[in-house]
């Protein structure tokens, strides 16, 4: 079942594919005429909620000075769980097949159909104020309608020319804000974002030899001694030119070659 190792890093890729989208986000900060006084760049980060939460409501330490509260506003993301798609699954036997990343023209590379999950992820805003936090919220939502596409290379050395189209969908925006807290708690105004990601887990990449003539052995049975059979032609097929790889878009033909059996002239 397992019998090499192989990782594509697709998890991995997928992570830092989402963390690239809201990788650009700024708060503006006006006065009271309208005049921009600030603009920062909101900061953002891998990590759980509730860690994240205990890091921001922590009191800075007047005995201590490593210990310093966290600025907001922040964002922070997740993953919250990995779930199989059966909507989207293809025909197991299907497969992808291309030259081999090595140049050679005596076998092909090729992987099966891959095997679909969605993972989701949960993206936290933190903010002070619900001006920032709003802020946040709609540069984000406008994007989503409710999906945004996005294609990568999955296989950049094997495969440069595959491309897989991913799916980011939003499923719903939740608020909660401990304004109602102790008075010396920091007020912490989070919106959490719940996202679905339909990506698809490729199996290994295997090497197959590829084809280059296939021979037919033409035989007059039991015409010989003791009923045995008397060999008579052999045909070979051969591509056309020999160095072609045969792919789905290639253009190439066959040449047909009949040998005779007794003494291999061509006739």
């Amino acid at each position: 079942m397992f019998g090499g190792h192989f990782y594509h890093e697709k998890t991995k890729k997928a992570v830092a594919l989402f963390g690239r989208l809201f990788n650009n986000l700024y708060v503006i900060r006006k006065n009271s005429s309208g005049a921009v006084i600030s603009q920062v760049k909101v900061p953002l980060s891998y990590a759980p909620k509730n860690k994240f939460l205990e890091r921001i409501r922590e009191n800075p330490d007047l005995q201590e000075d490593t210990k310093v509260a966290i600025k907001l506003p922040r964002m922070s993301f997740e993953i919250t769980a990995i779930t199989y798609d059966a909507t989207r699954q293809l025909a197991k036997i299907g497969n992808f097949t291309t030259t081999s990343s090595d140049g050679s023209i005596t076998k092909r590379q090729k992987f099966f159909n891959p095997v679909p999950y969605n993972i989701n992820f949960q993206l936290n805003a933190y903010a002070k104020s619900q001006d920032d936090a709003l802020q946040i919220v709609e540069q984000i939502l406008p994007t989503f309608n409710p999906q945004y596409a996005l294609t990568i290379k999955p296989f950049q050395t094997e495969f440069p020319d595959f491309k897989e189209d991913i799916q980011v969908i939003i499923n719903g925006v939740s608020f909660s804000d401990d304004f109602e807290g102790a008075m010396e708690q920091r007020r912490t105004i989070i919106y959490s974002m719940d996202f679905e990601m339909k990506l698809s887990y490729h199996g290994p990449i295997n090497n197959s030899a590829i084809i280059r003539d296939a021979r037919a052995k033409i035989f007059d049975i039991k015409a010989g001694l003791n009923d045995s059979d008397i060999g008579l032609e052999t045909i070979i097929v051969r591509p056309n030119p020999t160095d072609v790889i045969g792919l789905d878009d290639s253009t190439f033909g066959f040449s047909t070659t009949i040998l005779d059996s007794t003494d291999n002239v061509w006739i």
